[in-house]
Formats: C-alpha cells, sequence, structure tokens
C-alpha cells in the first residue's frame, strides 16, 4: 500500500451527498466546494455546515481555485474535470439502477478515471467495464453512544418516503406501526399518512438525540448502497431491524437485532426488542461495538489519502 505523502491536496468535489460529504472533508486536504447563486444541484457550496477544512469556491472560478484532483460522484461532472486537466475519481454513491446485475456503469468504456464503490455489493453488482475498481467503505464520525430507548417506538430516517415507497421500504413500516408507533424523520416525511408518524427533517445533533429516545431503529430499503442512517443508528447503540438486502447482510451481525427478509420475522424482532428493553439496550451495544470497528472514521479517511495520494503523484 502506497503511504501517503505529506502534501495538503487541494479537492474539488460537489455537495452532493451532505452525510458522506460530512465524513470526507473531516480529512488533512483542503477541499474546495463549488457555489452559485442558484445553489443545488451545481452550486450548493457549504450550505452553512461548519467545514473547517472546506471552503467555497465560484462555480466559474474552478480552474483559478487550482484544484489538485477531482472528486466525481455524477457522470455530467466529468467534462469539468476534462476542462480543469487534473486527476479524478469517481465516487459511486448508489446500487446499480434500473438493473441489479446488467446496468453498465456511466464510466464502463474509460480507465483513466477509477471508479470508488462504497460497497462491495456494488462492485459486485455494477458492470464497470474496463475502469479500475475499488471499495472505500463507509466511514461516519462516532456521535456518541446516546441510546435511552425510553420510548417504546420503532423510529426510522428517510428522505421522500412517499415518493421513494418501495425503494425505501416505508410501505413496510405500516406492518410495524401495527405492533407500536414509528417515528420518520427526513425531508418529504410530513407527506406521510396513517398510523406511521412523520416528524420532519431535523438536523444533528438534535436528530440523534431523538433517534436515541426511540426503543428500536428501523431499516427497511429494498435498494441502497448502504443507509448511512443505518450506520448512524448503529453508532448511537441502537437495536437495529432491518431488511436484509444489498450490503446490509454483512454490515449487521446478528447479535446486534434481527435481519431477515422475512417482514413477519421483522416485526417478532420488533415486538421482542420493545417488550424487553435490557436485551434491546445490549443488541444496541453490539451494534456500536461493530460499527465502530467496520465503519470508523479514520479507517475511511486513511483509505481515500491513499488514493488520492496515489491518483495524484
Amino acid at each position: 500500500m502506497i503511504a501517503p505523502d505529506s502534501r495538503r491536496l487541494r479537492v474539488l468535489l460537489w455537495h452532493v451527498h451532505g452525510s458522506w460529504t460530512d465524513a470526507f472533508v473531516r480529512g488533512r486536504h483542503h477541499y474546495l466546494l463549488p457555489v452559485s447563486p442558484a445553489k443545488a444541484p451545481w452550486g450548493l457550496g457549504l450550505a452553512g455546515r461548519d467545514w473547517p477544512s472546506a471552503s467555497e469556491v465560484a462555480l466559474d472560478e474552478l480552474a483559478e481555485a487550482e484544484p489538485d484532483v477531482v472528486v466525481l460522484q455524477r457522470p455530467e461532472e466529468l467534462g469539468v474535470a476534462e476542462r480543469l486537466g487534473v486527476p479524478a475519481v469517481y465516487v459511486e454513491h448508489n446500487a446499480p439502477r434500473p438493473y441489479a446485475a446488467s446496468s453498465e456503469h456511466p464510466l464502463a468504456g474509460r480507465s483513466d478515471v477509477p471508479v470508488v464503490h462504497v460497497t462491495h455489493f456494488n462492485e459486485a453488482m455494477w458492470d464497470c467495464g474496463s475502469a479500475p475498481t475499488r471499495v472505500i467503505p463507509h466511514g461516519i464520525p462516532d456521535p456518541g453512544a446516546r441510546y435511552t430507548g425510553e420510548l417504546e417506538a420503532g423510529v426510522s430516517m428517510i428522505n421522500e418516503p412517499v415518493r421513494r415507497r418501495r425503494v425505501t421500504g416505508a410501505d413496510l413500516l405500516d406492518v410495524f406501526a401495527e405492533v407500536a408507533p414509528v417515528d420518520v424523520f427526513g425531508m418529504g416525511t410530513e407527506e406521510l399518512t396513517g398510523r406511521v408518524r412523520g416528524l420532519g427533517d431535523v438536523t444533528a445533533p438534535a436528530l440523534h438525540d431523538e433517534i436515541a429516545r426511540r426503543r428500536v431503529f428501523l431499516h427497511t430499503a429494498r435498494w441502497t448502497s448502504l443507509g448511512l442512517s443505518l450506520l448512524e443508528a448503529m453508532h448511537l447503540a441502537m437495536p437495529v431491524v432491518v431488511f436484509a438486502s444489498t450490503e446490509a447482510v454483512t454490515a449487521v451481525p446478528p447479535e446486534a437485532g434481527v435481519l431477515s427478509t422475512d417482514v413477519a420475522a421483522l416485526a417478532k424482532g420488533f415486538r421482542e426488542l420493545l417488550h424487553e428493553p435490557d436485551f434491546a439496550a445490549l443488541a444496541g451495544q453490539n451494534a456500536r461495538a461493530y460499527a465502530l470497528k467496520h465503519f470508523g472514521l479514520d479507517a475511511f479517511l486513511s483509505a481515500w489519502d491513499h488514493l488520492l495520494t496515489e491518483i495524484t503523484r
């Protein structure tokens, strides 16, 4: 493995995925985030975030900012990197679509831009053709073991659960709501109706405190890379009930809660965790220990440091 040198790189990237970016910009480099009056999708900038190692650069002044490397996250960003004439790397955040095993990646015909997958599942499923690939698993800042489980309820974090209903598994929440109250935080959750309670978009650390007051975290996504919300809940020391799809199969150990594709079994496990708070707390401790070992921030930043050093050398 190539050891990182002492050079502090100027890394250009767009603010596309807030949680992933929050972890990425905690590295030792200087991060340039394009900003424009139109904001998203091309110029969101810092968006009010407190990221000391990051600064905004005007969208029409990217060349003057003299980046050393561009971290791409969308196919349309590739042209920008080519105009700048600097090395680039592409982060693929998503599981393949529209087809699980036969979708060709937008960079499949390129051999000069590495594709970094956030899960091994994604690397195996995407058809990346001649593009070099590697996996850098998620790492998140540790919010601390905040779990109290004082509220006998389930909780989930889902953005736009109505529009993305089956993909996120939001429809499965109705099954759990038959057992106990289910609260959902995230953008667009106010549109939820019925027994599932949408509580809106709350920012951390208040979000983490609210999540940790509920007894059990529910992760229902049918098709996703690996929900950062799930990893955050595990870091909080929450017991988890998880639909066993994509990378969740390897990211959640059995002792952390319940993992199954059988929705009835998930509901049964949810009921047991609700009614056994001591058992729930122990499962949450197991979840936290696993998350700290496998999805810690230091390993994530170290892996990215090695890659950025390698491609700019």
